[in-house]
């Protein structure tokens, strides 16, 4: 007979759906166990009307599941990681982190959001989070496309589970004054979309609605936000050798750098900032922070160190030469091509990829699911009224490909997409429809006589923009120079040259910083 595990869960979609996926992966990985979930409904589930912010602790949502397990009466039980405080009892332990998902918010928009853009009429956005209030106006009114007036965004107070919290922008909800759109975890609708009855659910809910995921820098989340959290009795030495094999390393230095930053800003619901840190091969690992501490200090930063770095002054910085000695040159033809007219995908890969010829067509589209390379881009094409789904945070296209791909999102396989980049780029792009639209070029003739040249000839380390920039002034660079750029396609690039002494940067800052060129 197989040994039976209970397994104690909260009773909403979500919770049953990411408990479900826990179960699933230890009976695979150990055929003589079978696992029940065992349904515990908490005072949070109960208490929908009270705001978060009024919240006393954690406990809120995990206090019954805690009772449950010191009684004997289940073996183990999985939360959503940011629910849980930072002080837990000492007869439960944390057994595992499971692989954490995408742990980005995206927000739901309705779909007359592109009608409501128009009238100028404010937009209403429902959270109760106090992060989510704090960071959401900022960003979305200058992220949202500008067709006509810059967004008025305001929140409304809203409470319930995932498809409670979907439903409202149902007009037939019954919502005073309506809602526009609702702010969720990325990782809870990833994990309902593959669950089988979380899937059937969101499929409804889901259709026509407008699309936003938040960068991290601009929009950090919750401490341990995408994070699972998996506890069982101290002393029950069994099933924590069971649960073991589901941890995953990574995850857990993650969350415990993000509840770090908690327990430095007092830790709580009522905390109105949020922090991430993700991994990214070949930069390493950024802690993204944004929002007010309790003194109402507004902090906004990027932790990010790497060891080993080697940059040697005299600096050579090609965002300073970027625009005196480069041009761009608009190669697309005049009239919008016909693929615009067409339900598809588009990645921009710079603001400037997109002819101004071509805007019409796109302002106010409602056909083509819209991604661009990073924040800046975005803020840039809204500004132009065009609506923008999501970025790759200047970590490349590449880096993007595991957020495209989630089923939940709807989105064409990466193969049936349209690129937009310039001439010199376009061969480097995968599988996809790449259409030139600008070539990079020098504004001027490069010779030994040029500020840019002599500059670089004494540098003994440079940061490249891009892959055009780095051809143009190759045969200038000294031999000893040490080579910098952000990590994405310029990084990939700059590899496939050679480059012995090549390190990857978040961003000019950090690269002048190790320098020590004072922002």
């Amino acid at each position: 007979m197989k040994r039976i595990l209970r397994l104690g869960t909260r009773r909403s979609l979500l919770a049953m759906a990411q408990s479900r996926g826990v179960a699933g992966r230890i009976e695979r990985m150990n055929p003589d166990i079978a696992v029940e979930l065992i349904g515990i409904e908490t005072r949070g589930d109960r208490d929908l009307d009270t705001p978060l912010s009024s919240l006393g602790g954690k406990e809120f949502f995990v206090a019954e599941l805690d009772r449950a397990l010191l009684r004997g009466d289940v073996d183990f039980t999985v939360h959503s990681m940011k629910d849980l405080g930072l002080a837990r009892p000492r007869e439960i332990t944390l057994a595992a982190i499971p692989g954490r998902e995408n742990p980005r918010d995206v927000v739901l928009f309705s779909v007359d959001i592109l009608e409501r853009l128009k009238t100028g009429e404010p937009i209403r956005i429902g959270t109760s989070s106090p992060r989510r209030i704090e960071n959401l106006a900022p960003f979305l009114s200058t992220a949202l496309p500008n067709l006509g007036t810059a967004p008025d965004i305001r929140t409304h107070a809203i409470r319930g589970n995932i498809d409670t919290r979907i439903g409202l922008l149902s007009p037939a909800a019954g919502v005073p004054e309506g809602l526009d759109g609702i702010v969720l975890a990325f990782a809870g609708l990833i994990r309902l979309w593959a669950d089988p009855d979380g899937q059937a659910v969101l499929r409804r809910l889901l259709t026509g609605l407008r699309w936003m995921v938040l960068p991290l820098e601009a929009f950090p989340t919750a401490p341990a936000q995408g994070a699972l959290a998996v506890e069982c009795r101290a002393n029950d030495n069994d099933t924590r050798t069971v649960l073991a094999s589901l941890h995953c390393e990574r995850s857990a230095v993650q969350v415990a750098a993000e509840r770090q930053v908690l327990e430095e800003w007092g830790g709580g619901y009522h905390q109105r900032f949020g922090a991430t840190s993700v991994t990214v091969e070949g930069l390493g690992s950024l802690m993204f922070i944004r929002g007010v501490k309790e003194d109402g200090l507004y902090i906004a930063e990027t932790r990010w160190s790497r060891s080993g770095l080697d940059v040697r002054p005299p600096l050579w910085d090609g965002t300073q030469w970027r625009s005196d000695a480069f041009t761009c040159r608009d190669t697309a033809d005049a009239a919008s091509p016909g693929w615009m007219d067409r339900p598809g995908a588009l990645f921009i890969s710079h603001s400037r990829a997109l002819p101004q010829a071509w805007l019409p067509a796109l302002r106010g589209n409602a056909r083509l699911r819209i991604w661009t390379s990073g924040p800046k881009s975005w803020l840039r094409l809204a500004r132009r009224g065009v609506w923008v789904e999501g970025c790759a945070e200047q970590f490349g296209f590449d880096a993007l490909l595991p957020t495209l791909g989630q089923g939940v999102l709807g989105l064409p396989r990466i193969g049936a997409w349209r690129i937009l980049s310039h001439g010199d780029a376009a061969g480097s792009w995968p599988e996809n429809d790449v259409t030139v639209t600008y070539d990079v070029y020098p504004g001027e003739p490069l010779n030994g006589e040029h500020a840019a040249v002599q500059s670089l000839g004494r540098a003994r380390s440079a940061f490249w923009t891009s892959g055009s920039q780095f051809d143009a002034f190759r045969e200038w660079i000294p031999p000893d120079c040490r080579h910098a750029c952000r990590y994405g396609r310029t990084y990939f690039y700059l590899q496939r040259q050679g480059l012995v002494h090549l390190t990857a940067f978040p961003g000019v800052a950090e690269w002048r910083q190790q320098g020590g060129w004072p922002e």
